[in-house]
């Protein structure tokens, strides 16, 4: 279990370049939402919806997280651009 967890976090602490990280191992949220994401495009039904939601909200986390803690501010932006894709996407898969 040590090992498991000394792997996570040399994986979380990965970022490129070094510096000024443009690149890093994604956060929990994030994966947890493209994860729900792309089991949405398997699902029909309601279960696609489901997914869809539980996508939207960890994407939404993940975006609201480099919004306000970003690195720099190039994650910064970049979570502003995640959070007004989610309401995008959201707006346009829940309304009719």
């Amino acid at each position: 279990m040590d090992e498991v967890r000394r792997v996570w976090a040399r994986m979380r602490g990965w970022s490129w370049p070094p510096a000024y990280p443009v690149a890093q191992f994604p956060n929990p949220p994030l994966i947890v939402g493209l994860a729900a994401l792309g089991l949405r495009s398997l699902a029909s039904g309601a279960s696609a919806d489901v997914l869809a939601a539980v996508g939207y909200l960890f994407i939404g986390i993940w975006a609201y997280l480099e919004m306000t803690d970003g690195v720099n501010a190039f994650r910064r932006a970049l979570g502003m651009a995640g959070l007004a894709y989610v309401v995008y996407a959201v707006a346009v898969r829940f309304t009719a």
